[in-house]
């Protein structure tokens, strides 16, 4: 749910009692820079925290933001996680830690680490470093046990009361009423025998939620006795009727004090079906939200078939083992310690480490192959929102199939470049080379990727190595599609560095040498070179007409939005705008939007050069749209430049000066001053004259630093409002 500037999760079901408890988070939180939430697993931190946070948020100006640590297996994907949770997507060079320090060293905002026990150690480091570097922030962090952070005030939090107070009680039957909203306490004696439970299971919110849940197989009273008998029944090594889980229990994570929680989540266990309990333990593998296709791919083995996959998966929905949000589903971090350590027992962990990876393998190779298709906007947010599974079988294969690491670094290694997380795309690419040899057009994506992280992260001289390399390789390997993508890297590079005629010359060359005739008989598409089009100083759009052609492979179309970069940096506008607007309706035509939008970018930037704003600033917006849809800050940040440049250029200098900090606001977020090709600082500079003429110094500054101040999303939603402030 986004919050008035931030994120913080959805509350999805009521919140009951805690009115003590969020007084002292809220003075807490008012009063200390860092704040520790503790507590036994399954007492509510998480809830009490998402209450506490949403109640603070307006009072930090660059709002309250969420991470989730929940998932992470190790400390590796710590500061990327941070960084994501804070909207940062560096592209720079530097150590993560440093970029995430100063991004957020002028930001006044409260940040909430979630889960962060298994992680006490970095967590605690990473946090000394960012309140001593940021004194804006503040910090609530929900563990188990205190990080040991110097300056970390602790919060215990309890259960809920069961003896003078309603809460538990209350909490019982809403959860009832939940699972079925004709269920009650209306019946003689109901109200006793839940407060009894309630009792029993000692106010633990997760205990009474799971017993709650099994009101559907018994009566209210039926199930206190079974919990009564269940509870004093002594728990040791001989006895047999005990939940085993009970006795595998590492005491580091289960300590005995805990006893209760654990028994309680035993018996749950133990209501289940052996299939439920045998997709209890497998869905543990998996690190973030996931539907139900991809617990049938993770799951499914042995007993259980795909149809008992999605028969046991709305089983332990109904015992509320599995949260259910629309078509997606989650599991508690509790309770998936509980399954990982059942998979050991029954000796699956390999097995199911290996069928997730294979999975999420297959994942990669689909979404590579939807690249051009009409679901890419689809696939982005697919890959984005899997990352921590896609890092966790890249790992696994690095460890037990370098072939399929290799692959699946190269298939996801674009699209991590795109969504800001170019560390791990150089690092996975990287390891996958190192880990053994490798051929054909994997090793040909896989030094493509490097280079084009490397490139993002202004890294030219890599970059033109990398690209050199590719050529190379996909030479040698006869790979028409490794050439093309070579041409591309190469080309960007060479516009990066003042090159533009070397650029074109290349990715012409490179687009002649493999052209192939549609299978279908139609006409080769058309292309734009300098014997097919005199240059002319001026024209519009509809100069711009030509037949679009046949949907092309992705670095096909990569390759010729070089063309279109260099022809427009060389000053051929009129064949610029043909190439672009023959690439964009070429684009269109599969729904393909990562290169539409940069065409869209390229007919902004010739219409503006060509003394035509309204139009430049038409493209410009429909790049903005694509490439928020798409969530690339990096392409937001040229096309917030382009807009306040076309939009200085009708005389609207303050609404210019907005924008422009908008784009400044996005810049930051990429850890670049603003980049693009060389003609684009020229544009910047004008931009800034025409703006500052129009409505004076003072004007512009102080429209330029509302434009910084805003909230990301509210200066983009700004900028893409189409009416002029004259």
């Amino acid at each position: 749910m986004m919050t008035k500037v931030g994120f913080l999760p959805e509350e999805t079901s009521s919140f009951v009692g805690r009115r003590a408890e969020l007084a002292r988070l809220e003075t807490a939180l008012t009063t200390r820079r860092m704040t520790t939430l503790i507590g036994p697993g399954g007492v509510g931190k998480t809830r009490l925290a998402v209450r506490a946070a949403r109640a603070a948020a307006d009072r930090y100006p660059d709002g309250a933001w969420w991470a989730d640590l929940s998932p992470l297996y190790d400390d590796a994907l710590l500061l990327p996680t941070v960084s994501d949770a804070v909207g940062l997507a560096d592209h720079t060079l530097r150590m993560p830690v440093e970029a995430l320090c100063e991004w957020l060293s002028d930001k006044n905002l409260l940040l909430v680490l979630d889960s962060a026990e298994h992680l006490r150690g970095p967590c605690s480091h990473l946090l000394a470093e960012l309140i001593t570097t940021s004194p804006g922030l503040t910090v609530l962090v929900t563990s188990r046990q205190p990080l040991g952070t110097r300056g970390e005030h602790v919060v215990r939090i309890q259960p809920l009361p069961v003896d003078g107070a309603p809460d538990a009680l209350q909490l019982f039957e809403d959860r009832l009423r939940a699972g079925d909203p004709r269920a009650g306490l209306d019946a003689p004696g109901d109200r006793a025998a839940a407060a009894d439970i309630c009792r029993r299971l000692e106010g633990i919110p997760l205990a009474i939620e799971l017993a709650a849940a099994g009101i559907g197989r018994h009566t209210v009273a039926q199930l206190a006795t079974r919990i009564g008998t269940r509870f004093d029944a002594p728990v040791d090594a001989e006895d047999l009727t005990a939940s085993r889980l009970d006795l595998l229990a590492d005491d580091s994570l289960w300590p005995r004090r805990h006893r209760t929680l654990r028994t309680t989540i035993g018996w749950s266990h133990e209501l289940c079906t052996p299939l439920e309990r045998l997709l209890w333990a497998r869905l543990t593998l998996l690190r973030t939200d996931f539907d139900e296709e991809v617990a049938r791919e993770v799951c499914t083995g042995g007993p259980l078939t795909p149809h008992e996959v999605d028969r046991a998966l709305q089983g332990l929905v109904a015992q509320s083992v599995v949260q259910r949000d629309g078509t997606r589903y989650r599991m508690l971090d509790t309770l998936r310690e509980y399954g990982r350590m059942w998979l050991k027992e029954l000796g699956e962990e390999r097995a199911a480490a290996d069928r997730h990876a294979r999975s999420f393998l297959g994942l990669a190779r689909r979404a590579h192959e939807g690249w051009t298709g009409p679901d890419q906007i689809t696939w982005y947010h697919t890959i984005a929102d899997t990352h921590l599974d896609l890092c966790a079988a890249l790992d696994h294969l690095l460890a037990h199939d370098v072939a399929g690491a290799q692959e699946m670094a190269g298939r996801v290694g674009f699209f991590w470049a795109c969504c800001g997380h170019l560390s791990e795309a150089r690092g996975y690419a990287q390891r996958a080379l190192d880990a053994g040899p490798v051929e054909g057009p994997h090793r040909t994506r896989l030094q493509w990727v490097l280079g084009v992280a490397a490139l993002l992260q202004g890294d030219f001289a890599t970059a033109e190595k990398y690209g050199a390399l590719c050529t190379a390789i996909a030479l040698y390997d006869h790979d028409d599609e490794g050439m093309l993508g070579a041409t591309y890297l190469s080309g960007l590079t060479q516009l990066m560095n003042g090159e533009p005629a070397a650029a074109l010359e290349a990715a012409e060359r490179v687009l002649r040498m493999t052209e192939t005739a549609p299978s279908d008989g139609a006409s080769p598409e058309p292309r734009t070179t300098a014997a097919d089009t005199s240059e002319a100083a001026g024209g519009s759009d509809a100069d711009f007409d030509s037949d679009p052609a046949p949907m092309e492979s992705a670095h096909r179309l990569r390759c010729r939005l070089i063309t279109v970069f260099a022809l427009t940096a060389l000053g051929r506008l009129t064949e610029s705008g043909r190439a672009a607007a023959t690439l964009r309706r070429s684009c269109e035509l599969g729904g393909e939007y990562w290169t539409r939008s940069y065409a869209d970018y390229q007919l902004a930037l010739i219409a503006l050069l060509q003394g035509r704003p309204e139009d430049s600033a038409t493209h410009a917006r429909a790049m903005l749209a694509g490439k928020h849809r798409l969530r690339d800050s990096f392409g937001i940040a040229l096309g917030l430049d382009i807009l306040a440049a076309a939009i200085a250029a009708q005389g609207a200098g303050a609404q210019a000066a907005r924008v422009y900090g908008t784009g400044h606001a996005y810049w930051r977020m990429v850890g670049h001053p603003q980049r693009g090709t060389p003609e684009l600082g020229a544009v910047r500079e004008t931009c800034e004259l025409q703006a500052r003429a129009a409505v004076g110094d003072a004007a512009y500054q102080r429209a330029f630093e509302r434009g910084q101040a805003d909230n990301a999303e509210v200066g983009l939603a700004a900028a893409l409002h189409s009416g002029l402030q004259l």
